[in-house]
C-alpha cells in the first residue's frame, strides 16, 4: 500500500483489528523484515508499519534529516491515515527506537494528538557510543587525511576525493548509502538521546539480543536505568536483530507484555 505524505511516496503495510501498533524500522532496513511481528500481532492488534523515507520502497527526503524530522514524518503518517486514534502503542528497532524516544521526550499528549500507552524497544539506538581506542584512532586518520586533501588543493581538484575517504573511513551502512541518506545517517547517530529516556514514563518493554554488537547489551541495561517503567528482557545467542534471529522467544516475550495468546 502507498499514501503521500509531504510529496514522498511512502510504501506501508496494515494488517490485523484491534488496538493500534504502529512498527518503526532500523537503519538501512524496511518494514518487510517485521513480516514474523505482524503474523503475531495481528492476531489481537492491528499493526501498522512503514518504509521510512529513503528505505525500502519509500521515496527518500529530499534534504537531510536528523531524527526529529522522522518524528514529523511519523506523526504525520499517523494523523493522515488514523486521525480518530486515541491511543496508540509503538514498537521500534535501532533507529525506530530513537524516534520513538525522541517523540515521547518532545511532544506532549496534546501536540500528538493520542495517547501513548506503552512502547516496545527492541535492540535500539539512542545512546550515543564512547568511542573505543580503535575508532577514535580510526576518525584520527580520517582527519588527518581530509586536512591534507583540503590543503593541498587535491580536493578542489577532485571534489571525489573526499566522497572516496568518507568511504573508506565510514561504517557500511555509511558506504550503501545515498548522499542524502548518508548526512541523515551522521545526524541521527551523532545524537544523544539518554536526556529524554527518563520522560518515557508508560510502560515500557525493552527486548535485546546478548550479543548485539550495534547496539550493545549495556544501552539496553542503561535505558532501562533511565526509563521509569522499563523492563529489559535479553535473549541469549540473538545479534541486532533479535525479533529474527530468535523469533520464538521475541514473540514469546512480546505476547506476555501485550497479552497476545501464544
Amino acid at each position: 500500500m502507498n499514501i503521500d505524505i509531504d510529496g514522498l511516496k511512502i510504501n506501508y503495510r496494515d494488517e490485523g483489528e484491534g488496538p493500534l501498533l504502529i512498527l518503526l524500522h532500523g537503519w538501512g532496513s524496511n518494514v518487510d523484515l517485521f513480516d514474523g511481528i505482524f503474523k503475531f500481532a495481528s492476531k489481537k492488534y492491528h499493526v501498522v508499519g512503514m518504509d521510512m523515507p529513503g528505505f525500502g520502497k519509500s521515496d527518500e527526503p529530499k534534504e537531510p534529516w536528523e531524527v526529529s524530522d522522522f518524528v514529523e514524518f511519523v506523526i504525520k503518517f499517523v494523523k493522515k491515515l488514523f486521525p480518530d486514534e486515541k491511543e496508540i502503542m509503538f514498537l521500534g528497532h535501532s533507529m525506530g527506537g530513537r524516534v520513538i524516544i525522541k517523540m515521547i521526550g518532545t511532544k506532549s499528549e496534546e501536540e500528538l494528538g493520542f495517547k501513548i500507552p506503552r512502547v516496545i524497544l527492541t535492540d535500539s539506538a539512542g545512546i550515543k557510543p564512547v568511542p573505543s581506542g580503535k575508532q577514535s584512532s580510526k576518525t584520527k586518520r580520517y582527519k588527518f587525511c581530509k586536512n591534507v586533501l583540503i590543503k593541498t588543493g587535491i580536493a578542489k581538484m577532485f571534489p571525489d576525493t573526499l566522497e572516496n575517504l568518507k568511504k573508506k573511513f565510514g561504517s557500511a551502512d555509511y558506504a550503501a548509502a545515498s548522499p542524502v541518506m548518508r548526512n541523515c545517517l551522521v545526524k541521527v547517530v551523532n545524537e544523544d538521546l539518554a536526556p529524554y529516556m527518563p520522560k518515557v514514563t508508560m510502560p515500557a518493554l525493552l527486548i535485546w539480543g546478548d550479543q548485539d554488537t550495534a547496539t550493545p547489551l549495556s544501552n539496553g541495561q542503561q535505558m532501562e536505568k533511565l526509563m521509569p517503567e522499563a523492563g529489559l528482557a535479553v535473549i541469549p545467542g540473538a545479534g541486532h536483530y533479535s525479533f529474527l534471529d530468535n523469533q520464538y522467544m521475541f514473540n514469546k516475550i512480546l505476547g506476555s507484555f501485550l497479552k497476545i495468546d501464544f
